[in-house]
């Protein structure tokens, strides 16, 4: 049976910890490239401000998966678990920079997206050629900085080699699942396409095994994980993943904007394909999901967006997305009662599933 610790878990002090581990990384990260000049101090900059904020819920899972198996046997491998975990936020960050240039997003946690501070920075200046291209290489440039410095930070942690190369096997499997999965919902979006078995599979490989399963294998790997703890995790964070983003895609359409940072419909705009959507066009009369179709990718009013917020909800594609997030909740939560998940680590994990299920942002 795993052990467990005694001490309760402080989720707000695990935040400001893991924030100063990665303040303290672009501090170091900071000082090797002053010497490039001005140009790489601002991107610096922004990857500073791309690592800051955020729910932490991937580093969480990444300390629970840990602690799934073990404890930290001493303070040295408590601050080694907190770089690890900082990796997965900035393997986050990465994807998010990325992520909002493909999808022209023009905001980000209610700040502007950075391929847009880049390209006003451009356009500010004056300088020559095209702002907005000069936004795209920047974000291109800094997602790619910001996925270097999470495998560094992973390396580095402080675990033994042998240690960290198990748990780096889970990471490489994390990167290479979430870039696939980018393609496949870029190319769905391409398509038009709105099958529900698509979406379902876009969102399990973009989204939900990245932030929710992998984050905990690469904590079990670390801990030295055996295959029953894994298994575990996978049957915990699977359903739960799947679920975290079903409430993200009804926060794309349904969220409040003072909110979530992003304008209202945004999902609606930007034209995605998600499993709600899929849901609504298969539920609505040929007309009305020609009308959703059709409007889908392009600019929107208030009262237009408020339209299609119509119809997805009187399609029951809403209360379908919703049952389904209570049949994966209650699924993963039932995972929780296996052997190899230690006591404490069930109770931290089910309230890290109902923050991940139950918010509004």
């Amino acid at each position: 049976m795993p052990s467990a610790a005694t001490a309760p878990w402080d989720e707000a002090a695990f935040r400001d910890r893991l924030h100063g581990v990665l303040d303290t990384f672009v501090d170091e990260q900071a000082a090797r490239l002053a010497p490039l000049g001005a140009d790489a101090g601002r991107l610096v900059a922004a990857a500073r401000d791309a690592v800051t904020g955020g729910k932490r819920l991937r580093a969480m899972f990444c300390h629970w998966g840990f602690r799934t198996v073990r404890v930290p046997r001493d303070a040295a491998e408590e601050q080694a678990l907190l770089r690890a975990c900082g990796a997965l936020e900035l393997l986050h960050a990465s994807a998010l920079v990325h992520d909002d240039y493909m999808d022209a997003s023009d905001t980000r946690r209610g700040r502007p997206a950075v391929h847009r501070a880049f390209e006003e920075a451009h356009r500010s200046a004056a300088w020559r050629g095209s702002p907005e291209q000069y936004g795209a290489a920047a974000a291109i440039l800094l997602g790619d900085l910001l996925l270097v410095w999470a495998d560094e930070l992973l390396r580095t942690c402080g675990f033994p080699t042998d240690v960290v190369g198990a748990a780096l096997r889970w990471f490489d499997t994390t990167r290479t699942e979430v870039i696939t999965g980018q393609f496949l919902d870029v190319s769905v979006q391409a398509r038009g396409d709105a099958d529900v078995e698509q979406a379902m599979r876009v969102l399990r490989y973009k989204s939900a095994k990245y932030s929710v399963e992998r984050p905990l294998h690469v904590g079990a790997a670390l801990a030295g994980g055996e295959p029953a703890a894994f298994t575990a995790l996978s049957g915990y964070g699977l359903p739960l993943g799947e679920a975290f983003q079903l409430r993200d895609d009804l926060l794309g359409v349904f969220g409040d904007s003072s909110v979530t940072g992003k304008p209202a419909g945004d999902d609606l705009v930007e034209g995605k394909r998600t499993v709600l959507v899929a849901l609504a066009l298969a539920g609505l009369d040929a007309d009305e999901a020609k009308l959703l179709d059709t409007s889908l990718g392009g600019p929107l009013s208030e009262d237009e967006v408020e339209r299609l917020r119509g119809l997805i909800e009187r399609s029951g594609a809403q209360a379908e997305v919703e049952r389904r997030i209570g049949a994966l909740t209650d699924e993963c939560l039932e995972a929780l009662s296996a052997p190899a998940v230690a006591v404490e680590a069930r109770e931290a994990l089910r309230s890290l599933a109902l923050a991940a299920t139950q918010r509004s942002v």
